[in-house]
């Protein structure tokens, strides 16, 4: 009996701790999509301001619009864990974005179309890995949100390839990966929701930190 307790307590222990950890991991990476999506935010008007097709004006600036209510839902949730963004980071991301938006107007038409294909690729994976933590940690509330805004990170990828691919450069550089198809993101959910944690399988890469090229600003996994 008392060893059969031992184990029980060990068992609770570990589940808290890992609970605990999957919070951490939660918020942080909260913190993180909200000042990236600032950053996103301005490159991105900057971005729509610089091309002259006006399909791509508006369908750009749409996207801007969408990098901004992401950013309020993810505060909307930031403000239910009752935290608060990193202020340095905001101002970091404003810089950085307003910058990359500036430079939209010199690098060319395909430079900024190409690097905010291969970011926005990268974001569906990590709104796909906040909604993992967010159901490990107990937060099952937010699940459909973050995985909404990973079906709409999939729908940029999708509008910046096309566009790359437009141009016969564009069409001989190495692109980024392509990501698997919309509907695998809500799939490959529900599939890893079986299980009780985020084993090696269900998680997934963010990256080891914010990368800066032309276009868009990314999510980190790592907080500062």
């Amino acid at each position: 009996m008392q060893v059969n307790g031992v184990i029980t307590y060990s068992l609770w222990r570990n589940n808290l701790v890992a609970e605990h950890d999957d919070q951490k991991k939660f918020i942080n990476l909260l913190r993180l999509a909200y000042s990236a999506e600032l950053a996103a935010a301005y490159a991105y008007r900057g971005h729509w301001h610089s091309v002259s097709d006006a399909d791509e004006r508006a369908h750009i600036r749409q996207i801007e619009n969408e990098e901004w209510h992401h950013r309020q839902l993810v505060g909307e949730m930031l403000d239910k864990l009752q935290t608060r963004p990193s202020r340095v980071r905001e101002l970091r991301a404003a810089i950085v974005g307003r910058a990359l938006g500036f430079l939209c107007h010199f690098t060319g038409w395909l430079a900024p179309m190409y690097g905010a294909g291969r970011l926005e690729s990268r974001n569906i994976r990590e709104y796909e890995t906040a909604a993992r933590y967010a159901r490990a940690a107990g937060h099952e509330e937010f699940v459909d949100c973050l995985l909404t805004m990973a079906e709409v990170e999939w729908e940029h990828e999708k509008y910046f390839r096309s566009r790359v691919l437009l141009r016969s450069l564009g069409r001989r550089l190495s692109l980024w990966p392509q990501p698997p198809p919309r509907e695998t993101i809500r799939k490959s959910f529900a599939e890893c929701a079986q299980s009780a944690s985020l084993d090696h399988e269900c998680s997934l890469s963010a990256g080891g930190g914010v990368e800066v090229p032309l276009d868009v600003v990314v999510i980190s996994q790592h907080a500062e």
